[in-house]
């Protein structure tokens, strides 16, 4: 982004410079019926269409589009194929040039840059003192989650909070993650907070005081504030605007989209722009954005019109199915699974339908795969994927369940109080029709299972006694990864807790363990795994250098262009 900026800036110059000379004065002439700079900032109305476009800045492929799969098999609950070009992740081959290290940086300062624009020019606006504040609070609100996904991806970002007016205004030094944090993310989310409204009485999609709220508790969660983070979190829950669905289903379809569980939803619309491939949005000035997303093909299933990039890790799949249904909660009706299992992965014995077929018609399982994605796909209304990479279904990147869990995280890390901590997980629980923790304790004289052990592998799950740090522990390895999964935030969570190397350890003596005794567990439950095992740690357990991997490097297109780096 920085490049093709400073391209357009040195454009502008070379006109003016032209305009100057003696060949005539028509290239001077103002045409009075142009929008322009001088006359755009003015209305409510332009402010609202600038903001528009810090809110499309979201639909981009790296933030919240089918780039995203990259980061999806980064950590313990994807893997991929040799052949997919999310190996460079699932492997940790990625350099400062792969596309979606370039291609996300440069999108999430676009969103920037947008903002930018939107917060510098409401200053002088004359317009409701009141729709002034909630205009700025939404671009800062924006703002905030732009860099906090720089921060939190490339550990460290060039400041910009101006919009540039020359070349030189782009060359900038890096600032370290606490600086972001401290000078812009922080300060935007104060300020969005007091001046956002709870909720908005017309229009979906837009950020609320409940977003701010929610994203400023993650940053002090991320910064070990718990105390504040806690503060934050239990805010948005004693707020009463949001409350989990009682379909967990239905956030991740097109069918309940902002219901009472969405903080942050970014639209994506399969009917707009008919014949633009779902790939294309707005951040090319040279094409027309198709509004849809590519996210559903990447994941869908190969013989349904996707291509699968993205596969259930071992362990994703295995907590799944030992994840043990609660047979008095109404929610099951009859299910042998859980109905975040049903809603998350499809294995090969899946009890409903898949692309309009049940389990004996469809095909796909083998080759070391034992579960594919339904989140994010369109599994539950058509009998394929989009050939045109278009999918209506919006990306969720914070809802109510995520707080919910971060609140227990950090009541936890605040205080000890694993009681408070549990009653809010099993709020979670309960709603996915498993047993809760409280209902293991009962059974278990005070104990609950460790259930991101794999049973397959070493043949039980060991008991233990609730604590602080086993709840905690239980929050890390099952709860985060059972209901969050491919949400965007799971790479993240095991770099903040310091956790990577001990998951990849445990999960490629895992899959050791499963290739020598493959003969064994072929075709058997609880897995069904066919024909091979699939390697998705052999090199990034091997490969993994907290130093190198836990944010990627500043993309070299940045490098060569900022004279500060």
């Amino acid at each position: 982004m920085m490049k093709i900026i400073k391209k357009y800036i040195v454009l502008s110059l070379s006109v003016l410079a032209l305009s100057g000379c003696d060949e005539g004065d028509f290239l001077t002439q103002v045409n009075p019926n142009a929008i322009t700079t001088d006359t755009f900032w003015e209305t409510e109305g332009q402010f609202n269409s600038a903001l528009t476009t810090v809110y499309g800045a979201l639909q981009f492929e790296s933030v919240s589009g089918a780039l995203v799969q990259h980061e999806m098999v980064l950590g313990d609950l994807g893997g991929t194929e040799s052949w997919y070009r999310p190996a460079a992740f699932r492997n940790l081959t990625y350099n400062d040039n792969t596309y979606y290290v370039v291609d996300r940086w440069n999108e999430l300062y676009i969103g920037i840059f947008r903002a930018n624009q939107v917060i510098e020019n409401i200053q002088s606006a004359d317009i409701n003192v009141v729709t002034k504040a909630q205009i700025e609070a939404q671009a800062k609100c924006l703002r905030a989650f732009y860099y906090f996904q720089l921060v939190h991806s490339y550990g460290q970002a060039v400041i910009h909070t101006e919009v540039a007016k020359s070349a030189e205004d782009f060359s900038k030094p890096l600032s370290s993650l606490e600086e972001v944090t401290n000078q812009v993310i922080k300060p935007d989310l104060e300020f969005a907070a007091q001046n956002l409204p709870l909720s908005w009485s017309e229009g979906k999609g837009r950020v609320t005081k409940g977003t701010a709220q929610s994203l400023l508790g993650k940053v002090y969660l991320y910064n070990e504030e718990w105390s504040n983070a806690a503060a934050q979190f239990k805010a948005v829950i004693d707020s009463n605007i949001y409350s989990l669905v009682a379909d967990v289903s239905d956030n991740f379809t097109h069918t309940n989209e902002y219901n009472s569980e969405s903080i942050l939803e970014v639209t994506f619309n399969s009917e707009l722009n008919p014949g633009v491939n779902g790939s294309i949005v707005d951040d090319n000035p040279n094409e027309t954005g198709a509004e849809a997303s590519a996210l559903a093909r990447g994941l869908g299933q190969l013989n349904y019109g996707g291509y699968n990039t993205v596969l259930t890790s071992y362990y994703l799949h295995e907590m799944f199915v030992y994840d043990e249904v609660d047979p008095t909660n109404p929610i099951n009706d009859g299910n042998i699974h859980s109905r975040r299992m049903t809603a998350s992965i499809a294995p090969s014995n899946f009890e409903d339908e898949y692309y309009g077929r049940d389990s004996d018609e469809a095909k796909g399982w083998g080759f070391g795969q034992s579960a594919y994605l339904k989140k994010h796909t369109n599994w539950y209304h058509l009998e394929a994927e989009d050939g045109n990479s278009r999918s209506g279904i919006n990306f969720r990147h914070i809802r109510y369940a995520d707080v919910l869990l971060m609140y227990a995280e950090a009541v936890l890390n605040d205080s000890g109080d694993f009681a408070t901590a549990i009653t809010y997980i099993d709020m979670i629980r309960a709603r996915a029709g498993v047993k809760t923790l409280q209902q293991y304790m009962d059974e278990n004289s005070g104990q609950f299972p460790q259930l991101h052990v794999s049973i397959q592998v070493h043949g039980s799950q060991p008991l233990v006694s609730a604590s602080a740090a086993t709840v905690l522990k239980h929050i890390q390895r099952v709860e985060r990864p059972l209901e969050l999964c491919f949400e965007g935030h799971r790479w993240k969570d095991l770099v903040r807790w310091g956790i990577v190397a001990e998951v990849y350890s445990e999960l490629r003596a895992d899959e050791v363990w499963r290739e020598a005794n493959k003969a064994t567990i072929f075709d058997t439950p609880p897995l069904y795994i066919a024909e091979r095992i699939r390697p998705d740690f052999f090199l990034s357990e091997q490969n993994y250098d907290p130093a190198q991997h836990n944010y990627f490097p500043i993309p070299t297109g940045e490098v060569q262009t900022n004279e500060e780096l």
